[in-house]
């Protein structure tokens, strides 16, 4: 198998701004192998980005093999060679998933035994900025059933409350780590005000015993997801809340995502497929596993003013697949 890659700049519609950064413009690569294609949305949280992933794809494009359909031992191999470098590994995992499916002239969905319905809507995130500008960015979004808001600054819970102002729809509120224990506590109090649904890493995913506290005593669900890495990460979390948060650049590809979700049931917890800021092609390959899920937050390409891609539709919130085979994406205008 021949493995190719290229950078792309996806330039974000909004700058994009979370508790811990800004970003205007996010460096992905696009990875091909033979007819399939996946892509690597790296993030410097995780100590990746576009030049890591390249030097991983170089290391590796040599020890793929000639038989696509041993993707189980492609991955485990790979593995061993870039053990860490999961936007990478997803990239191959990704890959190979469209590229034997199409061979199989099948949608990847059908080739893992799952169901091509997407029955939940996504998430549409509104992040950081001004109270006017977040209800004008609220406003802009049109008819989402769900928006995910922003927060873990000084003012946040007016944020929430000037988002809740222009939309009866559901909201979600993601700290990402923002918060200390005793702050999350006391602005999850106050943010119960304005109906969230349920609260996404509010402090330091180190802090187990501030997560458990806050679980016991916020009286709403606790996601998970900084430093949730892969499936064998997700016993240490529980009694730290009530799901977690999958993102396929974040845990290595769809292969370590299904393990996820499996280990993530046998606890008990509840899973979101989530994403980061990629094109329709990282977006796709998670939404193939839209049926096992309880919440999506699958918007990262909604977020960019020049997709590269298309073959995802999107209707008042809700993704629907592409019958075409593999992840069903093509590159736009084709």
């Amino acid at each position: 198998m021949n493995l190719a890659y290229h950078t792309v700049d996806l330039k974000l519609r909004h700058p994009f701004r979370i508790a811990r950064s800004v970003t205007q413009l996010k460096k992905n690569v696009i990875v091909r192998i033979d007819e399939g294609i996946g892509e690597a949305a790296p993030s410097e949280y995780y100590g990746e980005n576009a030049e890591t992933v390249i030097q991983c794809l170089e290391k590796v494009k040599d020890q793929l093999g000639d038989d696509p359909f041993q993707i189980e031992s492609i991955l485990s191999n790979l593995s061993e060679k870039i053990s860490r470098n999961f936007s990478a590994k997803a990239a191959i995992d990704m890959a190979l998933h469209d590229l034997v499916a199409k061979r199989l002239d099948i949608p990847v969905y059908q080739l893992l035994g799952l169901n091509g319905s997407v029955p939940l809507v996504t998430s549409y995130t509104i992040g950081i900025d001004t109270l006017v500008k977040m209800k004008e960015k609220t406003r802009q979004a049109g008819d989402f059933l769900v928006y995910k808001v922003k927060v873990g600054v000084e003012n946040d819970v007016d944020m929430v409350k000037a988002v809740r102002e222009v939309t009866d729809a559901k909201i979600r509120v993601d700290a990402n780590a923002g918060w200390s224990a005793d702050e999350a506590l006391e602005k999850i109090s106050q943010l119960k005000e304005y109906d969230i649904e349920f609260v996404e890493q509010p402090i330091d995913p180190k802090d187990k015993s501030g997560l458990k506290r806050i679980r016991q005593q916020a009286g709403i669900p606790i996601i998970i997801d900084e430093h949730l890495m892969t499936s064998t990460d997700i016993p240490n979390s529980v009694g730290c809340c009530d799901g977690i948060n999958i993102k396929l650049a974040k845990c290595g590809g769809i292969r370590e995502a299904l393990r996820m979700i499996h280990v993530a049931r046998a606890h008990g917890l509840k899973v979101m497929l989530g994403c980061m800021i990629e094109s329709s092609v990282g977006i796709a390959a998670a939404a193939h596993l839209g049926s096992l899920v309880d919440f999506l937050d699958l918007d990262g390409n909604l977020l960019v003013a020049n997709d590269p891609f298309e073959g995802l539709k999107l209707d008042k919130g809700k993704l629907h697949l592409s019958n075409l085979p593999g992840l069903g994406i093509i590159p736009r205008g084709r």
